[in-house]
């Protein structure tokens, strides 16, 4: 899975100096408001991006570092989708699912959303990625891992992390990292930029506690992995509401993320028996939708709320459903789109490893590496 990861950084970083950005914030296709793909051709291998500034993209900075940031939020939702279908997928056929998924899924989401497409001009607020990182790799993730089916064993023996501390270690960089992640979205070094770095540290803090409180309650101990999946869902939640919402709002947030991802997580598995390897649905894209109902409800669609007070008015249900109808667009095209492109894999490649190789593990049969040895 690391490895996976790293190889999809490369490939969307080609795919995103070729024609991605372009995709992504290049002029719209088609009648003027209703836009769903960018112009493949405006930013072709980054024509014209470079020192100078963008008045409709990067006005204070230059073009470059505005595509150098957005390449990063592009680059983690397809690595996220990986960790779904752990130990099942081959490596190459990954590699291929990867490059379609990204310029099919990620880059529409991307200008109908972010690029001046249908979503943005019908009101759709997304700070930072609810929709467009964790709503798409959410969906995609539940439906390639219904589409390969469960891993040998799954809910029959036991199946612990490799390596806890190893856990603990990437959630804190994640803690850390994030910070960029969302308050690098204000596109600016300003009050914007330090309270959404704020909002973020605190439903990161209440989502971890508020899992480790439930589970606690449940079991009867407190796990490193129940407060590193809770902070992860706090982070996921605030993400589309970081520029919206003020403490409070954010505190709120983070109690809804750490009780309402647990249940998804347990109702996907145990009830539903679908195998999530690392739970992206019911983190990353319940708690995607989640942040991008709660913003309408405790934030305000013009800016911070204040010291924190609710943001909620008579225009927060109108707000909501604008945010629900982008919900429903999203959610359906990835859910879609991804299908279709398993399918038609299916057909030229096997996507699933064989028993033998799964038992032996994918890094002995696929890479012949091992991650220590022994």
């Amino acid at each position: 899975t690391m490895m996976q990861s790293y190889i999809a950084m490369g490939i969307v970083s080609i795919v995103w100096v070729v024609v991605g950005f372009s995709i992504a914030f290049g002029d719209s296709i088609g009648a003027e408001g209703y836009g769903f793909f960018g112009n493949p051709l405006t930013f072709f291998m980054f024509r014209g991006v470079g020192a100078g500034t963008s008045p409709d993209l990067a006005p204070t900075f230059p073009l470059a570092v505005f595509a150098m940031f957005q390449l990063k939020f592009a680059i983690i939702t397809p690595a996220l989708v990986v960790g779904a279908f752990a130990e099942r997928m081959r490596f190459g056929a990954m590699c291929l699912f990867s490059v379609l998924w990204f310029t099919l899924v990620y880059l529409p989401a991307c200008h109908m959303v972010w690029g001046g497409g249908y979503l943005a001009n019908k009101g759709v607020i997304d700070f930072a990625g609810g929709l467009v990182v964790h709503a798409t790799c959410g969906i995609g993730a539940l439906v390639i891992a219904m589409y390969l089916g469960k891993r040998e064993g799954f809910l029959t023996k036991p199946m612990p992390p490799h390596n806890r501390t190893m856990v603990m270690i990437g959630a804190s960089m994640l803690w850390v990292g994030w910070f960029g992640f969302n308050a690098g979205s204000a596109v600016a070094a300003d009050s914007n930029a330090g309270m959404a770095m704020l909002v973020t540290h605190i439903s990161a803090a209440i989502g971890a506690l508020t899992w480790m409180a439930i589970e606690w309650v449940k079991s009867g101990k407190a796990t490193m992995i129940g407060v590193a999946t809770g902070m992860v869902a706090g982070l996921a939640t605030i993400t589309p509401a970081s520029g919206t919402v003020g403490p409070a709002g954010a505190m709120l947030i983070g109690l809804l993320a750490g009780s309402v991802c647990f249940y998804a997580t347990q109702i996907i598995k145990s009830t539903l028996k679908i195998d999530d390897s690392l739970d992206v649905f019911p983190v990353h894209g319940i708690g995607g939708i989640l942040g991008i109902l709660m913003l309408s409800l405790v934030g305000k669609p013009e800016g911070f709320a204040g010291s924190g007070s609710s943001g909620f008015d008579n225009t927060s249900l109108s707000q909501l459903l604008i945010q629900a109808e982008g919900i429903i667009i999203i959610c359906i095209w990835t859910a879609i789109t991804t299908y279709i492109i398993l399918k038609t894999l299916n057909i030229f490649v096997d996507l699933r490893v064989s028993r033998e190789e799964e038992e032996e593990g994918l890094d002995i049969s696929l890479h012949n590496e091992q991650g220590k040895n022994l």
